[in-house]
């Protein structure tokens, strides 16, 4: 097995990490980043039992890692019927939205911090068949006692990011060892198995698979809420700026007051990617003239509202099927873009600007197939919306998203394979 010093290095000093842990915590929780009620599972101490039997064990780090892994989880537990999982996560919002959607026989728990004696305790409690990883989170410590207790390990719907790659290049040495004690990686894309097998990945682990949030089922929504929403709008036309970040609220509302000269009663909706946003993003948009309402203090979007401000968690189900184009945001700034098949699976036609290397095989994908379409700035944001008001030209784009959108079924399936060889592995070894 090869040898990091690097990673000796992190390694033995995680040990000794307890005191800084807990200061961590200690200052976390004083910000309200951690639930009061839970903070010892961030320690490795677990609120639960483990049940009886056999124990995947899925690690999701952010909320639309966690949500693509629900319809996967149940059809697991459809083939294995006495099947437990665990879900661990990192942030309240995740465990927020996951509370109410967790499938049967499916537990969540924070995940510890990256220090030994934490994660030590969580995985002697837990004590998981198989563990499976999502996307580009890799912690050492985690990564390490984990494959010491022989525990196969699977990271799924891996994805290696351009500046992920150069950081990690920087301790190329420590990122090959970890790399090491993965059994299977299926990658997202071409660019993700590159910067895997160019960090050290074992060339006959990697798999391109595509995404498992492009196969993962449409997101849900209150359907009295969208019929209440829907006749309080009544005929207005109305477009989505949706996960927008600073910067890019302002770009939509400049597109806004260009594409009202087209067609005065329209709304924009704005769902910022952070949600504790709205307030300041309804104070800026009311010093420039704009009436605005937000979603969080109860308001409707009535007749006098310009823009609305959706700033609430767990509703873009709703307002993807609400409005019939949307500008997907990270994009007009340099965030690299948010997944796209959200919005594609609920007929909603794209727009979205140049900077989306997060996901740009599939951007690519969907412009080629005319379901998305780049805009650069305000102007041509604004010159898009009113071209796109025109239901038939929104539809013919939605339709074209869909059909990208509803081809992943493979990559869901062959990770459904995979799991579940792995756990008849487990099986005969236990």
């Amino acid at each position: 097995m090869a040898f990091s010093p690097i990673l000796a290095l992190y390694l033995t000093a995680s040990r000794w990490m307890v005191p800084l842990a807990n200061r961590k915590l200690a200052s976390r929780l004083a910000d309200g980043k951690e639930d009061p009620d839970r903070i010892d599972e961030r320690r490795g101490i677990a609120s639960q039992p483990r049940p009886r039997g056999e124990l995947v064990w899925f690690h999701a780090a952010s909320v639309g890692e966690s949500l693509s892994l629900l319809d996967l989880i149940e059809s697991l537990i459809d083939e294995r019927p006495d099947l437990n999982v665990l879900i661990t996560t990192g942030t309240r919002s995740s465990a927020d939205l996951l509370e109410a959607r967790l499938p049967d026989q499916t537990i969540h728990q924070f995940v510890p911090l990256d220090t030994r004696p934490f994660v030590q305790a969580f995985l002697d409690h837990w004590k998981p068949d198989v563990a499976i990883w999502t996307e580009s989170e890799l912690w050492p410590a985690l990564i390490h006692e984990t494959h010491e207790r022989g525990i196969e390990m699977i990271s799924l719907n891996t994805r290696i990011s351009h500046d992920s790659y150069k950081k990690w290049l920087w301790v190329r040495g420590a990122a090959s060892v970890l790399l090491g004690k993965f059994d299977l990686f299926l990658a997202q894309d071409r660019v993700s198995a590159k910067h895997l097998l160019r960090l050290g990945a074992p060339s006959k682990r990697v798999r391109i698979n595509g995404s498992l949030k492009e196969s993962s089922g449409a997101l849900p929504h209150d359907e009295p809420e969208r019929a209440a929403i829907s006749t309080a709008l009544e005929t207005r036309p109305v477009w989505l700026a949706a996960s927008t970040h600073p910067g890019e609220d302002q770009i939509a509302a400049e597109a806004q007051r260009i594409a009202r000269r087209a067609a005065p009663r329209l709304l924009l909706i704005i769902a910022p990617r952070h949600p504790e946003r709205g307030s300041d993003i309804a104070e800026n948009l009311r010093k420039a003239g704009w009436r605005v309402a937000l979603r969080s203090e109860g308001a409707q979007p009535d007749a006098v509202v310009d823009i609305y401000i959706a700033d609430t968690l767990g509703e873009m189900g709703l307002w993807y099927r609400i409005a019939p184009l949307t500008f997907l945001g990270g994009s007009l700034v340099e965030i690299g873009g948010h997944n796209p098949y959200e919005p594609a699976a609920l007929g909603s036609a794209i727009l979205h600007g140049p900077h989306v290397a997060n996901a740009k095989e599939v951007y690519d994908r969907l412009d080629e197939a005319g379901g998305a379409r780049q805009v650069t700035e305000a102007r041509s944001l604004g010159a898009a919306v009113i071209e796109l008001l025109e239901p038939h030209r929104s539809a013919e784009m939605a339709h074209a998203a869909w059909e990208i959108s509803s081809q992943g079924a493979q990559a869901a399936e062959a990770a459904f394979v995979e799991i579940n060889a792995a756990l008849d592995r487990a099986l005969e070894q236990g």
